[in-house]
């Protein structure tokens, strides 16, 4: 399972995660972890988007603790149906949300981290991150998160 931030403008309008840039940014590293997008479940921990007007664009404000808090009743619903055996933490939003505490996609990455679920927790970079990260940062990041889903595909295999 992969756990956003909140959807965008595109997936706000579309009314489905990960469909605007990001998500095919995220596609394309899928790929390459030799993940198939539809055995994976894909969700958001703040189910709004979240926004402030700039001329006629709609611009993605971040979510505070009080709507990350109020949204996770529906991703703690998704997380008991689904069963997923690792939950993939994109950006730290997503990771919040799993673990009720704050941490740096950096520092996460080098833990063991738990749901209360039994799930392992692994954090990567969002999507939008990469896209936003310019140059050898940007290259980087997403070397980083085909690592990280690499490692997820192997976890969810060696657990099943």
């Amino acid at each position: 399972m992969l756990v956003g931030e909140q959807p965008g403008n595109e997936e706000d309008l579309r009314g489905h995660p990960f469909v605007g840039p990001a998500g095919r940014l995220l596609d394309q590293c899928l790929d390459l972890a030799a993940l198939e997008r539809s055995a994976v479940f894909v969700t958001n921990a703040v189910k709004h988007f979240k926004w402030e007007p700039r001329g006629k664009r709609r611009l993605h404000k971040k979510p505070n603790l009080r709507e990350i808090a109020a949204c996770n009743v529906w991703l703690q619903m998704e997380i008991s149906r689904v069963k997923p055996r690792v939950l993939v933490a994109l950006g730290a939003t997503g990771l919040r949300a799993l673990l009720g505490r704050t941490l740096t996609i950096d520092a996460a990455r080098r833990q063991f981290l738990q749901h209360s679920s039994g799930a392992q927790v692994l954090a990567s970079y969002h999507p939008s991150a990469i896209l936003r990260a310019e140059g050898e940062q940007a290259v980087h990041l997403r070397t980083a998160l085909i690592e990280d889903l690499t490692r997820a595909r192997a976890l969810g295999a060696s657990t099943a």
